[in-house]
């Protein structure tokens, strides 16, 4: 008897651990990431998180949360449903230097057609992020999808902009990071789940 209870508290402890482990933030740069997070009515996993950079700086640490977590680019893009990419500025950054950089992950990876096809789309995210204007240091900006309310842009909690519709649009937003010419091939692999 004694043998069976020490098992099945050794069960719970291991269980209660794990558990623990699955549960805690992930922590880069001193940014903390928690691994769920709530959005349009569904809970998102953290499918993977790393640090943006340029030249030698480190310009923000960015995570993907999605419905289900997934290791392809491919995967991911195909899921439907709420998603969320988190960025968390680790400098100061004036605003076209922000919006450049996601103008150009937008047309390193899709055609001239793709882009003509999204023209609207861009401008409104472009005017959104002119809205935001310069980001410091610890700023949070979430980059939103739900497919009742489209694309919302928002800082510290703010929304910014108006939202932009269509779940393709934020596919293509997507790919500047997990495209095949990401913005930083090292964040790729770190977002897509990998250490």
């Amino acid at each position: 008897m004694h043998a069976f209870l020490s098992r099945i508290l050794t069960l719970f402890v291991l269980s209660a651990a794990s558990f623990a482990a699955v549960a805690q933030p992930v922590e880069i740069e001193g940014v903390k990431l928690e691994p769920t997070v709530q959005l349009g009515g569904s809970t998102l996993q953290l499918n993977g998180a790393g640090v943006r950079t340029r030249a030698i700086f480190k310009v923000y640490v960015a995570g993907l949360y999605v419905p289900q977590k997934a290791t392809t680019t491919a995967a991911l893009l195909s899921q439907k449903g709420p998603r969320r990419v988190a960025i968390t500025t680790l400098r100061n950054l004036d605003a076209d230097s922000f919006a450049g950089g996601l103008n150009d992950g937008l047309r390193n990876n899709h055609t001239e057609a793709q882009l003509a096809g999204f023209k609207s789309q861009l401008e409104t995210l472009n005017a959104n992020l002119k809205a935001v204007g310069d980001t410091r240091k610890g700023d949070v900006v979430l980059l939103d999808f739900t497919p009742d309310a489209g694309t919302r842009l928002s800082v510290n909690g703010q929304a910014r902009g108006t939202a932009i519709p269509g779940e393709d649009f934020y596919e293509a937003v997507l790919r500047i990071w997990l495209g095949d010419k990401p913005a930083d091939g090292e964040l790729k692999k770190r977002l897509l789940g990998g250490a």
